[in-house]
């Protein structure tokens, strides 16, 4: 690895991103969840948010035909959901077997002991390298038991080119 790409490693795994579950269905109905670690505010009014989806992801597909996402915000002590959702599910799958969920309005899966939820509608997309960048505008949302008290999970990578 050149120098520069070292450097580059380095400081993009110095970028703090926090631990978040992605929740879609297909035009069918079926549902999934993936770990997403790449969201962020994007805007104020209306309020929006960007996510980025792995291009090898199935889940880009679904969300071309039924654009809705939901976001449950992971606290630092839930690290069982890193186990559960980091290996990705097959579609048809179901990733909320044996947990605890509430549904947004849209019929979203979301975990109902995280901090709290945000879910709305894609409005746009852009690819970004092995990666596309969906903007959502949140039209709804709800805090968590957990959201007063705990701190969301954050974490550093030791090196900014892979998960």
């Amino acid at each position: 690895m050149s120098e520069l790409l070292t450097d580059v490693a380095s400081v993009l795994g110095r970028i703090p991103s926090g631990l978040f579950i992605l929740t879609a269905k297909n035009a069918d109905g079926d549902e999934t969840g993936l770990l997403a670690s790449w969201v962020q505010q994007a805007g104020f009014d209306p309020p929006m948010v960007t996510v980025a989806v792995n291009q090898s992801r199935y889940l880009n597909d679904w969300l071309a035909e039924s654009p809705r996402v939901a976001i449950s915000v992971v606290g630092e002590s839930q690290k069982q959901y890193l186990g559960h959702f980091g290996r990705g599910f097959e579609p048809g799958e179901s990733a909320f077997e044996g947990l605890d969920i509430a549904r947004t309005s849209y019929g979203l899966s979301v975990l109902a002991d995280c901090l709290g939820w945000l879910a709305g509608d894609v409005t746009g997309s852009l690819d970004a390298g092995d990666h596309r960048v969906y903007a959502v505008r949140v039209t709804e949302s709800s805090g968590g038991p957990r959201l007063a008290d705990e701190k969301p999970w954050v974490h550093l990578r030791k090196n900014g080119l892979g998960y």
